[in-house]
């Protein structure tokens, strides 16, 4: 799977411990459903949550940051054992320096996956800055990397995938799937 990045993005990935995710159109395809009775309902891909289970058995910390408080994305980082939700952030760079202190890690330490203009101001500064193909052009033109699945359609299992491939975590992540 590697093989098909550049050296480039090989270093950066290497160097991430901590995964920050946003919501609609990252974790979801960005739609959100209102049901009669006022209730949020959002589509999940479940390759993407079983990503991140993995992902979380490497040690990496996965973070969420939306600019939506939602009583569905609490949930769904509950069950994923999420290791902090941000929401209700619309300037999310002022959660960047929270994060970064909380997790005690550098800016070339975290990787973002953002899709919409909200998101620029800390994909800018991340060391991986990442991005599903349904993102909005000015969103992939400053990312180092477009994913191939798009979001809420396995984005995130690919980023979590690349991950511990690039760190070599993956067959120890993995190897209880294969006996």
């Amino acid at each position: 799977m590697t093989e098909k990045y550049t050296k480039d993005i090989i270093e950066r990935v290497k160097k991430i411990k901590l995964l920050v995710l946003d919501v609609d159109g990252v974790l979801t395809d960005g739609r959100i459903i209102y049901g009669n009775y006022g209730d949020e309902i959002k589509n999940f891909d479940v390759n993407d949550g079983l990503g991140m289970f993995i992902l979380k058995k490497t040690g990496i910390k996965i973070v969420i940051l939306t600019a939506k408080a939602s009583k569905v994305v609490a949930k769904r980082a509950r069950e994923l054992k999420v290791d902090k939700v941000y929401h209700d952030f619309h300037y999310k760079i002022e959660a960047l320096h929270l994060i970064r202190k909380r997790f005690a890690v550098k800016d070339e330490q975290i990787c973002f996956v953002g899709d919409d203009l909200i998101d620029i101001p800390v994909l800018s500064r991340v060391g991986l800055a990442i991005c599903p193909p349904n993102a909005m052009r000015e969103v992939k033109n400053i990312c180092h990397l477009i994913t191939e699945k798009s979001g809420g359609r396995g984005a995130v299992r690919e980023v979590c995938e690349l991950i511990m491939k690039s760190q070599g975590t993956w067959d120890e992540a993995t190897k209880r799937y294969f006996e």
